[in-house]
């Protein structure tokens, strides 16, 4: 789960994370009375789930309280296109009004979990306000990565080692030490799957502060984090991922055409990976999981139809827990609900396998089967193309 640069820093903060005082807005009036407050030159930041905020328009420095009510009307209600929104963009609904930071240097700090090592790893780098993949590409020698052993957590030498990769001066390395164990203790007690501080600035006056804050939780632990389950900002998701989650679905919108109803995450990447070898692109990845119900299947088939960009939709599924004759059931089912007019291509293997075929066969409604993955993939193509 995703939350809001706000969110993140006033969690951050908690922790003893150096963040620049601020408070958010959803009118022009808040992000006025804010920036009275505060007492200086402010900076109004659009909050959306998504980087690249500041070349689509969607941060404004503001001199004077009067200029922050004047950035902030122009923020609040804009639809703000960046790289990572698509060309769709975001609908900004609050700002988050902060103090100005005089920045001596801009730096990287990240801590995310390394599949390929298994282990939660510091990431750092004197790049600071560039994406990390860009630094990581172009100039390699200059980002950091320390592999932590989650049973030893971070040691005064590890915090030690990231401050002296960041070239930190030698009266802020000690702040610099704070801040890098601070941030780890946050990442592991709060189950998070990332935590990116991009900027970390150093400031002429001698402080090292998180000047953004991008923060992911793991969905799986949100039951220990009460606190932050409440901040989740639905208006920031795709509404059929929002709708999927609501029957413990794992559905992610994509670009393509062919729907795709897969049992388990192994088949669903190699259907992906079919259907594009055979020459379509898959319109989102849904996992029903191995123990469905008939109205999981029924549930998820609703959620393939309401997506617009949908022209087929292709049902893989390989028979354990989940038997081919519940598939079948909640299939027909559905399709007897939903008002479908696009081909429905179906491969089923496993249990139950041939009392599936039959179910489909009886039901009366117009079924592709396919005789396994790749036939399936050139049926969908094919029943595109007419």
């Amino acid at each position: 789960m995703n939350i809001h640069e706000y969110q993140g820093k006033e969690l951050l903060a908690k922790y003893g994370v150096a963040v620049p005082k601020g408070g958010v807005a959803e009118t022009a009036d808040e992000a006025e009375r804010i920036a009275r407050e505060l007492g200086g030159t402010v900076v109004v930041k659009a909050q959306i789930h998504a980087g690249g905020r500041g070349k689509g328009g969607g941060v404004k420095l503001a001199a004077t309280p009067a200029e922050a009510k004047e950035a902030a009307s122009q923020i609040l209600g804009m639809t703000l296109v960046t790289h990572q929104t698509g060309p769709e963009g975001r609908l900004v609904k609050k700002v988050w009004v902060e103090e100005a930071s005089d920045i001596e240097r801009e730096l990287y700090l990240g801590v995310v979990l390394d599949r390929a090592t298994g282990r939660p790893t510091i990431m750092a780098s004197t790049e600071g306000g560039m994406d990390i993949e860009e630094v990581a590409e172009k100039t390699p020698e200059k980002l950091l990565k320390i592999p932590v052993d989650p049973a030893l957590a971070v040691w005064p030498s590890t915090a030690r080692r990231v401050a002296f990769g960041l070239d930190l001066p030698a009266d802020l390395v000690r702040e610099g030490v704070k801040f890098v164990t601070n941030l780890y203790k946050f990442y592991d007690e709060m189950d998070a799957s990332l935590v990116e501080i991009n900027p970390l600035v150093q400031t002429k006056d001698g402080r090292i502060l998180a000047l953004d804050a991008k923060v992911n939780f793991d969905d799986n632990a949100l039951y220990r984090h009460e606190e932050v389950a409440a901040m989740r900002d639905e208006d920031e998701e795709d509404p059929l991922e929002v709708e999927a989650s609501k029957f413990n679905l794992n559905y992610i919108k994509l670009d393509g055409s062919v729907a795709c109803m897969v049992n388990g995450a192994g088949l669903a990447m190699a259907t992906m990976d079919i259907i594009k070898l055979a020459g379509a692109a898959p319109a989102n990845f849904l996992d029903v999981g191995g123990g469905a119900s008939k109205e999981m299947v029924e549930n998820a088939f609703r959620i393939l139809m309401d997506d617009p960009d949908v022209k087929a939709v292709f049902i893989n599924i390989f028979g354990g827990i989940l038997r081919c004759d519940i598939l079948a059931e909640g299939v027909v089912e559905a399709v007897k609900t939903v008002n479908v007019d696009v081909p429905i291509i179906i491969r089923m293997e496993g249990t139950n396998v041939e009392k599936g075929r039959e179910i489909l066969e009886g039901s009366g409604l117009d079924f592709t089967v396919g005789n396994g993955m790749a036939d399936s993939a050139e049926k969908v193509v094919a029943a595109l193309n007419r």
